[in-house]
């Protein structure tokens, strides 16, 4: 029986993105379509425009549609945003009788204590992962089921966000004439698209780099220890150079792209860049080593922030896998070298595994959250139409 293609939207800071996909029966994902737009409406991965919003969703969507040659009803939507945020919550529950055996509904009970976190109305839960269970307080226990015991916790990492905010993003996608089967944190799907067993095991940081965002997602002790999203990104590195220099934002992004290099053991030659008069703007010429200066600045104030994330939750000497580099951001010239020297640790680019089909969505990590949201949905296909069982293992891996 064919598989069921699965559609994945990205509506980012700069740019929207329809994925289609299906599952072939050897694992590997096989992309049949894709549409891609420059964004408009879009600031932080929030909507300040609703229509020119739509107007990006729904021409995407319809060079997706024609690509892949399927009608698109269904879509699984990305979310972003510096307002998701990650709580951790502990459950407990009594095994009654005492030191009897645990059964598959203690556990349920025992997650759906642990889920009953008060965020507030303002507030909607996005994904409930459960960490590690406690059986009369014995720490990382992976499945109790059978164990004996008196008492039963688990620790589970909830990642809420503005509920108006994600609401406002679904409902551009159901304006647009299709259904949202779910969402997803993009941080999450990005880890979901590049990581290997053997990176979360050894513990890791996968760093999404967006235009308005950066995502973070720590693996650790075999479990998602930790995730979430702070409201800077490519943009504001371009924003900084346009000031600092006072040149328009059109240069800036090009002298990011093309000449920018994140060099933390080797001097920049101090070459001076002539910027050309352009729309009123009466030209002029910078240096190089302010450039990479202005940029290097912001990285490290955002790569600041997640190392002391990781400190304060003492995981900074548990990334036996250092970090991995996902999204637009990750293309910066040297940036995995930067990023090694600023977090003293291994740093990669983190780019899609185990996809086929059309090329582009292959290569690049700034389609590691879209094709991670194809994962993503296509496992919760499968765990709504399965057992409980399923259902929790897929929790813990995918956020579910």
């Amino acid at each position: 029986m064919p598989a069921t293609p699965v559609v994945a939207l990205e509506i980012g800071t700069s740019k929207v993105r329809a994925l289609v996909g299906e599952e072939r029966e050897d694992g590997y994902l096989m992309i049949t379509g894709i549409g891609e737009c420059a964004s408009r409406g879009v600031r932080k991965g929030d909507i300040t425009d609703f229509d020119n919003a739509l107007s990006c969703v729904e021409q995407v969507l319809k060079t997706a549609e024609e690509q892949s040659k399927v009608s698109i009803n269904q879509v699984h939507v990305v979310v972003t945003g510096s307002h998701i945020q990650g709580s951790i919550s502990r459950g407990t529950t009594p095994i009654i009788p005492p030191d009897s055996e645990i059964t598959t509904e203690d556990i349920e009970e025992v997650m759906e204590s642990a889920r009953a976190i008060s965020l507030g109305p303002e507030r909607r839960t996005l994904h409930s992962i459960h960490q590690q269970f406690f059986v009369d307080d014995q720490e990382g226990v992976v499945n109790p089921e059978g164990m004996v015991g008196a008492k039963l916790s688990v620790s589970m990492l909830i990642l809420h966000g503005v509920r108006n905010r994600i609401m406002n993003l679904l409902r551009v996608a159901t304006s647009a004439g299709v259904e949202t089967s779910g969402c997803a944190f993009a941080g999450l799907c990005a880890g979901l698209a590049v990581l290997t067993p053997e990176q979360k095991e050894s513990g890791c940081v996968v760093v999404d780099f967006g235009a308005g965002t950066t995502d973070y997602v720590v693996y650790a002790n075999r479990c998602i220890a930790l995730a979430g999203s702070i409201g800077v990104g490519g943009d504001h590195v371009t924003n900084d150079l346009a000031m600092v220099l006072r040149i328009p934002t059109a240069p800036a992004e090009k002298l990011k792209v093309d000449l920018g290099v994140l060099s933390p053991n080797v001097d920049v030659p101090d070459q001076p860049v002539t910027i050309q008069p352009s729309g009123g703007f009466a030209g002029r010429t910078v240096r190089l080593t302010d450039v990479n200066a202005i940029i290097s600045a912001r990285l490290d104030e955002t790569l600041g922030m997640i190392m002391d994330e990781l400190r304060r939750n003492k995981l900074h000497n548990v990334m036996g896998a250092g970090v991995i580099l996902t999204g637009g951001g990750a293309h910066l010239k040297n940036i995995d070298a930067y990023t090694a020297s600023v977090m003293n640790m291994p740093c990669t680019i983190g780019r899609p595994r185990n996809v086929s089909g059309i090329a582009t969505a292959t290569e690049g990590p700034e389609y590691a959250a879209t094709v991670g949201m194809l994962r993503y949905g296509m496992r919760s296909t499968v765990s709504d139409s399965s057992s409980g069982t399923i259902r929790n293992m897929l929790g813990r891996l995918f956020g579910r």
